[in-house]
């Protein structure tokens, strides 16, 4: 038999958190993101393609 207090504090935990990542400003944000840089899409310096 399942113990309903593991029921309800595993699903409230994740409820929990649940709502803080959704709390969150910066969570579909792409603008404040750091420039990564990709050397494989800049052309090659060699003149090799």
């Amino acid at each position: 038999m399942i113990d309903l207090a593991t029921l309800v504090l595993t699903h409230g935990l994740m409820l929990v958190a649940l709502l803080r990542l959704m709390s969150r400003n910066d969570l579909d944000r792409e603008d404040d993101a750091p420039l990564k840089r990709k050397p494989w899409l800049e052309p090659a310096e060699d003149g090799a393609e």
